[in-house]
């Protein structure tokens, strides 16, 4: 029999519940104003039944977060025949970690449940940041390396523009004329900076366009972050930017970048990328032309973002990741293949619900 437990007593999760819950009236109704776009509400279920193994496995989940006046997640809910699940933080970017262990259970399932309040975002209310934060967005990762060729690209990128918002608009430019989606890579790429610059091939998916974007703007001098997440409804604006119902392979990595002026910056180069591709437009179609614009400044929330974290070690663990955005697991027969989730097995679904 499977056991329903809620998180409100955990200090970490608890944060996250009170994100959603502890905006009075007042400043909802001025966050309205300023923003001018409407809440919509989602549930997201994921589901885990791993492959039979003997000897214990470690399940780690991203965890979808609240972020500033676009975002508000409740504390997640689940079931599960694990008595030892716990949620736990990269002590780097902060990100929440839902950790779950098995001993010798013959089945390791468990469901969890979350619901988000999201609306579109625009710069209309400034998202500021400690000098630590950004400080911390302007360092070099084993991936996303700030020297080098990544160095050297950018300052060509960035010659002879001194403003900060000129620089990162170059930037955002540069990445579009220059990358292309790549249909035939697994699941949303690696998302290595240097390797896509060393060889000269500029053929990727999200993560690689958003990471490139990434490297490029710190080596600039801007500091700037990749938002790991999922698509949880369907698109206004182009079919290939949707998905609802079954989400389980509709992750999507987005970049931002902090402007003084504006605060954090949303960005989506790797987006405009992939309407050229799946909508078959040529990169000068008005249509593409008109959300390359939008994509510098906004973000359609049908999408939840879970994280900021890099290069990360797993909580309780040895497993490197160089994103989470997928589950993560190991087994007495090692680390399941996150990209193939029949065989993990794992399901994503959600549906938008009464706000």
């Amino acid at each position: 029999m499977l056991n329903r437990r809620r998180f409100l007593t955990n200090a970490a999760t608890a944060a996250i519940a009170t994100a959603w819950v502890s905006r009075g009236g007042t400043r909802a109704r001025a966050e309205e104003a300023g923003n001018g776009s409407r809440w919509r509400r989602f549930e997201i279920i994921t589901k885990i039944d791993l492959q039979p193994a003997e000897g214990p496995a470690q399940l780690w989940l991203p965890v979808v977060r609240s972020a500033g006046d676009y975002q508000k997640a409740d504390a997640p809910l689940w079931v599960s025949n694990s008595t030892d699940i716990r949620m736990e933080k990269d002590p780097s970017s902060g990100a929440d970690i839902l950790r779950v262990m098995w001993q010798d259970e013959p089945r390791r399932a468990i469901e969890v449940t979350q619901h988000v309040a999201t609306r579109d975002r625009r710069v209309a209310s400034k998202i500021a940041a400690t000098e630590a934060e950004l400080q911390h967005e302007l360092r070099g990762t084993p991936s996303m390396p700030v020297d080098g060729i990544v160095k050297t690209t950018a300052m060509r990128i960035v010659e002879g523009r001194d403003r900060a918002e000129d620089r990162a608009r170059a930037i955002y430019d540069w990445v579009i004329d220059n990358t292309f989606r790549d249909a035939n890579i697994d699941g949303c790429g690696v998302g290595n900076a240097r390797d896509m610059l060393e060889s000269g091939y500029f053929g990727g998916k999200c993560a690689d366009i958003s990471s490139l974007f990434v490297s490029l703007a710190r080596a600039a001098g801007l500091p700037a972050r990749d938002v790991f997440g999922i698509r949880v409804a369907d698109s206004a604006d182009f079919k290939s930017l949707g998905r609802s119902g079954d989400i389980t392979k509709a992750q999507h990595c987005r970049a931002e970048v902090y402007l003084d002026a504006h605060g954090w910056v949303p960005v989506d180069p790797a987006d405009v990328r992939k309407v050229v591709l799946e909508e078959n437009l040529p990169l000068d179609n008005p249509a593409v032309r008109a959300f390359r614009e939008k994509a510098y400044g906004n973000w359609e929330m049908n999408w939840v973002g879970y994280n900021t974290a890099r290069d990360l070690v797993l909580p309780g663990g040895e497993l490197r990741q160089g994103f989470l955005m997928y589950p993560a697991a190991v087994t007495s027969r090692g680390e399941l293949d996150c990209l193939n989730p029949q065989t993990f097995a794992y399901s994503i679904t959600s549906r938008e619900i009464a706000a």
